[in-house]
């Protein structure tokens, strides 16, 4: 469960420190490993996340401190020093958190919605949209009303969490 909970998201974190998809799976893979293989328990959510993230945070800085990284360095001793700060880390743990709220959110939908709004966040226009489904633009716009009315409760109580991600 928590493997299929956290896996993606994971993956999208590490590779905000490891700019290589590829490695930063291995390293989320091996972090779940780690857990499996020690049985830890964790007491609630919270403590799961913070484990998590802080664990494949620590993984991907060790190998960027590694000597295989350091032969074919790419980042310079400031960047990885910023990689290295707790404000990088909360905003990027944040990050991830928001959009996997959001995916689960728009999961909800009816899948015409779920079409559209997917579109809409790849930076789709409405007429784009129209055209690459084939559908009318009052469609289009219809099915966004109907999608940001639903998804408007469901993501109430994040508005806080954006406005903190972004004044970091």
């Amino acid at each position: 469960m928590l493997f299929d909970t956290f896996y993606t998201s994971l993956c999208l974190f590490s590779n905000k420190y490891l700019d290589d998809i590829d490695l930063s799976k291995d390293i989320v893979q091996e972090v779940f490993i780690k857990i499996w293989d020690q049985e830890i328990i964790f007491e609630n959510e919270f403590t799961i996340k913070s484990c998590l993230y802080t664990s494949v945070r620590n993984k991907s800085l060790d190998y960027l401190r590694s000597k295989e990284y350091k032969v074919n360095r790419k980042l310079s001793i400031e960047d990885i020093k910023v990689l290295e700060s707790d404000v990088y880390f909360e905003k990027e743990v944040l990050l991830e958190e928001y959009s996997r709220v959001v995916t689960r959110a728009i999961d909800t939908l009816p899948s015409k919605c779920k079409e559209i709004i997917n579109l809409s966040l790849k930076g789709f226009k409405n007429e784009q949209i129209s055209e690459e489904l084939s559908i009318s633009m009052n469609t289009v716009k219809t099915q966004k009303r109907i999608a940001y009315r639903k998804l408007r409760p469901l993501l109430k109580g994040y508005y806080i969490l954006i406005a903190h991600i972004f004044y970091m």
